[in-house]
């Protein structure tokens, strides 16, 4: 019996390394779902892209997603303040990006990513888009699934951000949206193992309600937008729900048909920022409504928005907007969101008088639903093989970070670590009443470990104690 029992305790031991990939996300109505369990899931989100654009370089070989020690550190750091999604801008598809991937997945963050980046033949022109739709735009595109729809974390794909945003990109580029939404969503049903949502980053703009109509209008599955994001800064200090326009927020998208959420917001006109609308936003106002919000930004830029600052070395030292914002998300009753039942509304049919409104008009947006052809449309065939490699996660070896963490006033945080959640999204209890991220991970301080990622340390650990079983 003592054997049995020591059998069914490694086993259970291995098969708990094995299962730390947090559950997928799919869209029901307008929230987001956990694909398991069922439970809604809110956006508790945050922008990362280190050094800004500047940051990335398809010739360096580098990008946001390529240092592992780094992401690992920046895991602990989010997660400590409550993160459970960041949004990356920009990525390429031809690098590996496991290490950091498994960091965040392991931290019970998921992955929002922008297909495009600003270089040229990355994106679509909001002025000239049927030059800049090419077949070397759809191989791009294509690749950014290849590379990340292995990973459960990732949780959607912007197919643009901000594309349409004065006049002269409105009289062009709608239809091009909908038509980059068709392919990578075609290209997701043939080549990937799940659902993986595709949708649009708006601009605060006039144009953002009939942007967001025609988006998500009508009833061809491939090119309408499976959610809406809006980059707003509408609250800034000393705003209330009166003076924030966060009212007409509501009112304008009150029938949404697909989730909406702030792809970007957090108002840096007066700094420190207090983020007195993170109650408003996961309140009882919104929160039914609406799917949380993804904070501008991680780290410290020329822009001004940064939550932390990372030093020549690599360590970080927090600032007094980090501690505002972790206050603020300590505030909020996130077990009451997730009870929030999805509402299922009708969507509308793509009719000029279902998408217009005075401005869309005055502006002469392009409604139009004779969408571009795709210029490469072997890339989206079942037929396709592509040479991309697709991510797989992998175990971590190490849960603490090389660099140090410093508090506002200059203080090292001792003993933080990752602590891993198995199944769940991170939440803004997860470091509830210490620096310490749980439990002692005693197994993995082992000082002879020569990296923080291992592809199969869990079936290592696992023949392991097998093997010192059988010896005795």
């Amino acid at each position: 019996m003592a054997y049995l029992h020591f059998i069914v305790t490694v086993f259970l031991y291995g098969f708990a390394l094995l299962s730390t990939a947090v559950n997928p996300i799919v869209i029901q109505g307008n929230h987001f779902l956990d694909s398991k369990t069922n439970e809604r899931f809110v956006l508790v989100g945050l922008a990362y892209q280190p050094k800004g654009e500047s940051g990335y370089d398809p010739r360096s070989g580098r990008d946001t997603l390529t240092d592992g020690q780094a992401c690992l550190r920046d895991a602990i750091v989010m997660q400590r303040l409550g993160i459970n999604t960041i949004r990356v801008y920009n990525l390429n598809p031809y690098l590996n990006h496991d290490e950091c991937a498994s960091a965040f997945n392991a931290a019970g963050i998921y992955l929002a990513l922008d297909i495009n980046s600003p270089f040229p033949g990355e994106s679509i022109n909001r002025i000239n888009p049927q030059e800049s739709y090419n077949p070397g735009y759809i191989t791009r595109s294509t690749a950014m699934v290849d590379a990340f729809s292995g990973y459960p974390n990732l949780l959607l794909f912007f197919a643009g951000n901000e594309v349409v945003n004065d006049i002269r990109s409105a009289k062009t580029s709608p239809p091009y949206m909908r038509a980059v939404q068709r392919d990578l969503k075609q290209y997701i049903r043939n080549h990937a193992n799940r659902t993986i949502p595709v949708g649009y980053s708006s601009s605060d703009d006039p144009l953002r309600l009939s942007m967001h109509r025609y988006l998500s209008c009508g009833n061809d599955e491939d090119s309408r937008a499976d959610f809406y994001g809006l980059n707003s800064y509408e609250w800034c200090h000393g705003s209330d729900w009166g003076t924030s326009g966060y009212q007409k927020l509501i009112d304008s998208f009150d029938k949404s048909p697909i989730p909406i959420f702030f792809s970007e917001y957090g108002c840096n006109a007066h700094r420190p920022r207090s983020f007195t609308e993170v109650g408003v936003l996961y309140g009882e106002r919104m929160a039914n409504s609406w799917s949380g919000g993804i904070i501008y930004e991680y780290s410290e830029e020329r822009s001004g928005y940064g939550l932390v600052t990372i030093t020549k070395n690599g360590d970080i030292k927090l600032t007094k907007e980090y501690d505002n914002l972790r206050a603020q998300y300590r505030k909020v009753d996130f077990a009451q969101i997730a009870g929030y039942k999805p509402t299922i509304h009708e969507r509308q049919t793509c009719s000029a008088a279902n998408i217009l409104d005075q401005d869309a008009l005055k502006n002469k947006f392009n409604y139009s639903f004779d969408l571009p052809k795709n210029p490469a449309p072997h890339f989206i065939s079942k037929n396709y093989t592509s040479t991309v490699k697709a991510g797989k996660l992998l175990e971590l070896s190490s849960y603490k970070a090389s660099s140090k963490v410093l508090s506002n006033a200059g203080e090292e945080l001792k003993d933080l670590e990752l602590k891993i959640t198995v199944d769940t999204p991170n939440t803004p209890l997860a470091y509830n009443g210490s620096d310490l991220a749980g439990e002692q991970q005693e197994d993995n301080k082992n000082e002879a470990d020569t990296g923080l990622f291992q592809p199969s340390s869990s079936l290592g650990i696992l023949i392991t104690l097998i093997y010192l079983f059988i010896s005795q």
